[in-house]
């Protein structure tokens, strides 16, 4: 398999590695020269992931535990495609996000909101044979971070992409339309372009929306080309 099928992102179509407005790139962005290293066998191949892999409730973030978490139900769809609109089968998609009052189940997350015993905020999938993947949660909130005088998180939810390769994993943030905090929230002002920061914001979805249950929104995914999603570096 040729290198070239893990060409790496184009500069100047991804976020910037310093972002000086979002305070924890002045700390983790290289301050050399990046050096590029050839792509070995190690990395263009595996892991390989099966249907049998994933558990149940996996994707189903409101049925992993004994009783039904706080919030607003929500289910989000969408496909993942490369850049020529081909399906990506059997990608593996993770997500992790805070529950309905802003706040993530991590020992470091130290914000005053209470947690949800009935939502860990943790799920994966697999897309199928035309890229599809489906996940059913509860809306996140927003949430402090300190990284500016009164700095809100929008609500978001953090996806993990796999390819067929260790060297194809992928992250990205989605948001949700119509959020006051859009504007403000300079981790999705990172992005270069305007069309590029769109491209994070899921859209409403009345056919995902099912009746008196749950509203749906739709998240497509594009690996490669000029509908390229954003990716955190």
């Amino acid at each position: 398999m040729s290198q070239d099928s893990y060409r790496r992102h184009a500069p100047g179509d991804q976020p910037p590695y310093l972002y000086k407005q979002y305070g924890s790139t002045l700390r983790r962005a290289p301050s050399k020269p990046l050096v590029f290293l050839p792509h070995t066998l190690s990395e263009t191949s595996g892991p390989i992931f099966r249907p049998d892999t994933i558990g149940e409730s996996d994707h189903d973030l409101t049925r992993q535990h004994s009783g039904e978490p706080q919030g607003e139900r929500i289910i989000v769809t969408g496909r993942v495609l490369d850049d020529n609109g081909n399906a990506v089968r059997n990608a593996l998609i993770e997500i992790w996000q805070t529950n309905a009052a802003g706040r993530y189940r991590h020992a470091k997350d130290n914000h005053s909101a209470p947690l949800d015993p009935n939502f860990t905020g943790a799920g994966r999938t697999l897309t199928d044979e035309n890229g599809n993947y489906r996940f059913v949660s509860i809306k996140p909130g927003a949430y402090p971070w300190r990284n500016h005088h009164n700095a809100w998180r929008p609500a978001h939810i953090h996806f993990s992409l796999f390819g067929p390769a260790f060297c194809t994993r992928l992250i990205t943030q989605m948001y949700f339309p119509g959020d006051p905090l859009l504007p403000f929230d300079p981790v999705l002002q990172s992005v270069p372009e305007e069309k590029g920061r769109e491209r994070l914001v899921a859209k409403f979805d009345l056919q995902t929306t099912e009746p008196d249950w749950a509203l749906g929104y739709r998240f497509n995914i594009v690996l490669r080309g000029r509908e390229q999603t954003p990716f955190e570096k």
